[in-house]
């Protein structure tokens, strides 16, 4: 049985949450790789609307085992905030497992982020202020905090020490902060230590036993593609390895173990912080998308920067993930336009790029060749089948898949858990 990748293809929020949901039963496993609180996935089941920033949306599943794994970087306060809420709306909390290697944000990772990023001014990445940066530069400069650490007093005050030292010279003699206590960072995680202990475990084993069981386990990134700290549009990426790659080092198994890669991509394309967007939109068509398809942000609440389907980024994200499957969500939201823009190319300075230009200033003066198609008027949300749908949404469907390298096997017609058509399984 497979182990399965979700990633977003373009710079986040694209449905990758209602897409491990569509899996649904006949998963066993579901595995948070990368990121932290500084992600949404918002799933919708019946009536009931959820929004999870930390826990992998397979939590919301009956019987699903969820993982968070040591790739992630943890905040203990939201953890338990969601837990607790999830457990008041009678869901099963239980079969949560938390890797011992996972680092956690601390005060002073939170604190750092939003001066930080205040102090850049307009050079201002657009982070969410969570913390996830300063924890992942920590982990790489090897000063960071780990979940297994809370179980040793002694471990924990030596390496909390060790952090500020570096960190409130900068705190009080660059930002004017106040001074951080290794007490209160200390205090602070132990009230957190003897509700965590029984999640965690190794999780890379676990992984790899349900696998050779012929478990079925989904690995779930956070972010997107070009938000990977590697592979996005840098510096205005996350700090962590959003692409396939990460699902097998933030989770302990090996790239052979990855049978499917799905990629999740709108119908149109949207991003949340700053950074270049060839395709956003400025007008009545931005405000249309941004309204109809509710894009805010999750986490955040802020106002999502909005724009029509890119494919040179799909193709790119196709290559670099391996993707071997594409879901293709929102598709409901283009009911009403007269035409339907996609991007083809790119043109810089009166240069044509077929393929997303490997040079940074390129792509951020790039702007899109645009070709049209015909839109529709009809409602789709109804549709179950490929042929249910109008023939100029087939249409267009057809041109992406065609311009993206890979096939579409899920299309999303609306919020609902059973909005979608399925065109090529997932699984088998």
């Amino acid at each position: 049985m497979p182990g399965i990748v979700i990633v977003g293809v373009q710079w986040g929020d694209e449905g990758k949450g209602k897409a491990t949901d569509l899996l649904g039963d006949r998963t066993d496993w579901v595995v948070k790789f990368n990121g932290g609180n500084n992600a949404g996935h918002t799933v919708v089941i019946g009536n009931e609307k959820y929004a999870l920033h930390l826990l992998p949306s397979g939590i919301l599943s009956p019987g699903v085992n969820a993982v968070i794994g040591n790739g992630v970087v943890v905040d203990l306060e939201v953890l338990f905030a969601e837990l607790e809420a999830l457990s008041a709306r009678g869901l099963d909390i239980s079969r949560l497992k938390v890797s011992a290697n996972a680092h956690l944000i601390t005060q002073y990772h939170r604190t750092l982020d939003k001066v930080s990023e205040r102090f850049l001014g307009k050079r201002q990445i657009g982070t969410t202020g969570r913390g996830i940066g300063p924890a992942y530069a920590d982990k790489i400069n090897r000063v960071g905090i780990r979940v297994q650490d809370l179980f040793d007093e002694n471990i924990l005050r030596q390496k909390v020490e060790g952090a500020l030292d570096q960190k409130n010279h900068l705190l009080v003699k660059v930002f004017n902060r106040r001074s951080i206590t290794a007490d209160e960072i200390v205090d602070d995680l132990l009230s957190y230590a003897e509700r965590l202990r029984p999640m965690v475990c190794d999780t890379g084993l676990l992984l790899n036993d349900a696998l050779d069981a012929g478990d079925v386990v989904v690995f779930e990134g956070g972010q997107a593609t070009m938000l990977d700290v590697d592979h996005g549009t840098y510096p205005f990426v996350t700090s962590s390895s959003a692409t396939a790659g990460g699902a097998a080092t933030g989770s302990g198994v090996g790239p052979n173990r990855l049978d499917r890669i799905v990629g999740i991509v709108k119908a149109y394309t949207t991003r949340v912080g700053s950074g270049p967007f060839p395709t956003e939109l400025f007008d009545e068509n931005g405000d249309f998308l941004r309204s109809r398809g509710f894009e805010f942000g999750t986490t955040t609440g802020r106002p999502r920067r909005v724009g029509w389907y890119d494919a040179p980024i799909t193709r790119y994200a196709t290559r670099i993930n391996g993707i071997t499957d594409l879901v293709l969500t929102k598709l409901d939201i283009l009911t009403g336009l007269d035409q339907i823009p996609v991007c083809v190319a790119y043109d810089v300075d009166g240069e044509r790029f077929d393929e997303v230009p490997v040079n940074q200033s390129d792509f951020h003066h790039a702007k899109p060749i645009l070709e049209y198609f015909p839109g529709w008027k009809q409602d789709i949300s109804t549709a179950r089948t490929f042929d249910d749908l109008p023939i100029e949404a087939q249409d267009y469907v057809l041109a992406l898949e065609e311009m993206s390298g890979t096939r579409i096997s899920v299309i999303g017609v609306g919020p609902s858990r059973d909005a979608v058509i399925v065109r090529h399984d997932l699984v088998d």
